[in-house]
């Protein structure tokens, strides 16, 4: 009997009925309810089958299948002639089997939410320590494979950061994370928060469409800029992307790479919503010495503060003036002036600076400085001293 129910479960081990059958057929002949006693024996199996992996539908499927066949061997009901005798025996199997079996679920919720609560907690942990890249790799390795990740493959890091004070955090993870998951399966992608911005690991190649690793990194960003553009809260979100390295260490580094991305595009007031380490090399190679970039921007600019108006509405210029290619009228259309303000402009720079803006030989030179006083925040705040 309770072989064939569990058969009819899925296979569901017997071993989760407890004394629940005895139970039964004590109801139907005495009546009685059960203890407390012995519904906390149910309540414990329920746990046991959230432990095992058992879905809440089989485990309840065990209970009514159980039930029912052990109701048709039932003396009270295959022996009794006595319609009044069958619906007592009726009506106290029913009420064990509803106890029972609400104990059951309550049992199985209560250690699915222990067992949530403690994967979310070691997901935390090896995110934690997978991004700061100094815990034991071998323990590491151990750690990451309950959750599908292969720390011998190419990964990337990517940061999301929302503007909207009041994100929801928990909604936007689940949301991202359902998004990742869809599109990567289950495998080599976590989904975690760090420090108030979203943190995704996926895999280099993240798109499993693409055929070569450039066309597959190039899309991690804007799939999870337009699945965080639909949340109604934390808009307008930057995406950082970090660049693709292997192993643990790995990991680690393309985090560092794309929080340091995020951050320079921030002071940058960079204007795309996604962007790729790849994409900052040369301003990371810029900004690398610091006091040459501050020696640069001081010599060269630092004539732009004796205009009228000072620096900044000729500052605008040139950084509009080089985003454009150099071209006067787009620039004069960015910036909403004609093309005669513009030309003024761009004449008293090179007054001021002994630099002319649509000259190549000293285009490198303003393109560098005018990346370093946006870095820096000039004419706005001081330069740094050296």
């Amino acid at each position: 009997m309770a072989e064939a129910a569990s058969r009819a479960a899925g296979g569901v081990p017997v071993e989760l009925l407890g004394d629940y059958l005895p139970l039964l057929a004590e109801a139907a002949a005495t009546g009685r309810r059960p203890k407390r006693s012995e519904l906390k024996v149910v309540d414990a199996l329920g746990h046991r089958a959230a432990e095992l992996g058992i879905s809440a539908g089989s485990a309840v499927e065990l209970y009514l299948s159980a039930a029912w066949r052990l109701w048709r061997q039932l003396p009270e009901v295959a022996r009794s002639d006595d319609p009044e005798e069958v619906r007592a025996a009726a009506e106290a199997v029913l009420h064990v089997v509803a106890d029972s079996v609400a104990t059951l679920a309550e049992g199985y919720t209560q250690a699915r939410r222990q067992l949530v609560r403690w994967e979310e907690t070691l997901r935390r942990e090896l995110i934690d320590d997978l991004l700061r890249g100094d815990a034991d790799v071998g323990g590491l390795v151990e750690r990451a494979e309950p959750f599908g990740l292969d720390l011998s493959r190419t990964h990337r890091v990517a940061l999301a950061a929302p503007s909207g004070r009041s994100t929801n955090a928990e909604a936007a993870t689940s949301s991202l994370e359902k998004v990742m998951l869809d599109w990567l399966g289950d495998r080599d992608v976590l989904v975690a928060t760090k420090e108030g911005v979203l943190v995704v690991l996926a895999p280099a190649d993240a798109d499993p469409k693409a055929t070569s690793g450039a066309q597959g990194t190039s899309r991690l960003g804007e799939r999870m800029h337009a699945e965080l553009s639909r949340l109604p809260r934390g808009k307008p979100w930057r995406i950082a992307v970090g660049r693709g390295y292997a192993g643990s260490y790995g990991i680690a580094r393309s985090y560092e790479e794309a929080r340091d991305t995020l951050t320079m595009a921030s002071t940058m007031h960079l204007d795309s919503p996604v962007i790729y380490a790849e994409e900052l090399l040369v301003y990371r190679v810029l900004f690398r010495d610091q006091p040459a970039m501050v020696d640069l921007v001081r010599g060269v600019l630092g004539p732009l503060t004796r205009a009228r108006g000072g620096a900044e509405p000729l500052l605008a210029t040139l950084e509009a003036f080089f985003a454009t290619g150099g071209v006067v009228t787009d620039t004069a259309r960015r910036l909403h002036l004609s093309v005669r303000a513009v030309t003024y402009r761009l004449d008293r720079v090179k007054a001021l600076t002994g630099h002319a803006p649509t000259n190549p030989a000293h285009r490198l030179t303003l393109h560098a400085a005018v990346l370093g006083a946006r870095f820096f925040g000039w004419p706005q705040h001081e330069l740094p001293a050296r």
